[in-house]
């Protein structure tokens, strides 16, 4: 099999490789500000909640955690799932580890804008709403691209997980036809893959952060 025909049989998978991508980062994003709202403004005693999400779901591997939630009905109240489960238990995973990095990424970035900032805010007369869209939000997406940029890149890469439970998406597919066809060229297709969509993300979030770039002279 040629290297053309091995790129054109990828072509499935590898639209279920993108489609993990951009439903996890749909999901985990907005998720994860909810989480850092919780972890920052929460009432106090209902702070650990957040807290505890984010040290368990950092702190195990992700693998581990789509075999829980893909196994989990089964095992813990003997719910039968259709194999079509396997899509939804990839994307909740996903979404679930993403949002806890998000969620700190988010915090770090609120939390490093210098208090000046609010006081200035308050004297000028802004609510708390708008100072927070107006002034203090613009100054933390900026802030965190770079650390966003670097979670994006790693999605893709860990897309290929999903193998664990037989999931198939690009990376399943490419070591089925790499066993098959006994070839490496399956695995160089994978490898121009990862790293062209990579480098188009680091492109586009480099364009963002020229754009927002307000210092530049």
């Amino acid at each position: 099999m040629s290297f053309l025909e091995i790129v054109m049989q990828l072509g499935d998978s590898t639209l279920q490789t993108l489609l993990i991508f951009a439903l996890t980062l749909l999901f985990s994003i907005p998720l994860g500000v909810l989480i850092c709202a919780m972890r920052m403004y929460a009432w106090k005693p209902l702070q650990w909640i957040p807290r505890l999400y984010i040290s368990v779901l950092r702190g195990t591997p992700l693998m581990l955690q789509l075999l829980v939630v893909y196994f989990g009905p089964y095992f813990l109240f003997n719910i039968s799932l259709s194999t079509s489960y396997r899509f939804y238990a990839v994307i909740i995973a996903f979404s679930l580890n993403y949002a806890a990095y998000f969620a700190e990424i988010f915090r770090s970035g609120i939390q490093s804008i210098p208090v000046g900032q609010y006081k200035a805010s308050r004297i000028l007369g802004y609510g708390r709403c708008q100072m927070f869209f107006r002034i203090i939000l613009p100054q933390t997406i900026k802030r965190i691209l770079p650390a966003v940029t670097n979670e994006t890149i790693t999605l893709v890469k860990d897309t290929s997980l999903a193998f664990a439970i037989a999931y198939t998406e690009l990376f399943t597919e490419v070591k089925q036809i790499a066993v098959a066809q006994t070839s490496m060229l399956p695995y160089l297709a994978a490898a121009i893959f990862y790293y062209v969509f990579n480098l188009l993300i680091a492109g586009i979030m480099s364009l963002v952060e020229k754009k927002l770039n307000y210092y530049k002279i």
